[in-house]
């Protein structure tokens, strides 16, 4: 796992270097993942700009997270282009701190709602909700990740659950196996009590996170992400069928799968 040692963020990785089906593997330096970027240091910026050569942002979170955290520290950077694509309904003021909040009795018939999609795991359920709620979100960061110059980090609050789904689409297309995507996805229960001790510090996300206060309530689980593009596969024939009936063509594939895999 290639962790990037921020000091303003808990969750950052370069998923270069996961291993395709056909022997292959992820080129480095094309896609990052992290956490809420708010943190960030003049160094952290000077690491992802100039030396990773990152040049996109793809924003995940929901509006009312964007307007509440104001701009971060990239804001400022002329090279690096900016895309938001909230994959919850903009309503409220939901964040993905305590997984949208679905325990709470204000969310009590949304709660019923995405119970009802995966009785079986929560999170799993929540997961297919991104993609019954807001596909044009997950088509266009996909796009945005494949257009991307340079290198494209995709985040969202915890950098965990908005951010593995769509890392696991872009890696899913871009052939990475599917046993080396669920373990990235995992991978960021290494780091969970400092992800919620950084977002502990934000009045955006510390109520949400009081109402569940257990670190280990929130650790990803292998299960759910191996659950998840089960159902994936079973409902919609797939993470590429899914795509192509969401217009994410074949020459949307063509351009993503270059970006990822071609030094």
């Amino acid at each position: 796992m290639h962790w990037l040692e921020l000091e303003g963020a808990a969750n950052a990785r370069d998923v270069g270097g996961l291993p395709t089906e056909d022997g292959g593997a992820i080129a480095q330096r094309r896609l990052l993942r992290s956490d809420n970027l708010q943190g960030l240091t003049p160094r952290d910026v000077k690491v992802l700009v100039e030396d990773l050569g990152l040049t996109t942002v793809v924003d995940l979170r929901g509006t009312p997270e964007v307007t509440r955290e104001g701009p971060g520290p990239l804001r400022s950077v002329e090279s690096v282009r900016h895309h938001h694509f909230s994959v919850l309904p903009e309503s409220g003021g939901t964040t993905d701190a305590t997984a949208d909040d679905i325990s709470d009795a204000l969310y009590a018939n949304r709660r019923r709602r995405t119970l009802e999609r995966f009785p079986d795991d929560i999170m799993t359920a929540l997961y297919l909700g991104y993609l019954e709620d807001r596909p044009e979100s997950i088509v266009g960061a996909l796009r945005a990740i494949a257009s991307a110059p340079g290198a494209a980090l995709v985040h969202c609050a915890a950098g965990k659950d908005r951010t593995g789904v769509v890392t696991a689409f872009a890696l899913t297309v871009a052939g990475v196996r599917r046993d080396a995507v669920i373990e990235d996805y995992a991978a960021s229960g290494e780091r969970i009590r400092a992800i919620l001790d950084r977002l502990r510090a934000s009045p955006t996300y510390a109520p949400d996170l009081d109402k569940r206060p257990d670190d280990d309530d929130h650790r990803p689980k292998p299960k759910s992400m191996e659950l998840f593009l089960a159902e994936v596969d079973n409902r919609y024939g797939g993470v590429l069928r899914w795509l192509d009936e969401h217009g994410f063509d074949a020459a949307d594939v063509a351009a993503l799968r270059d970006k990822l895999r071609n030094g």
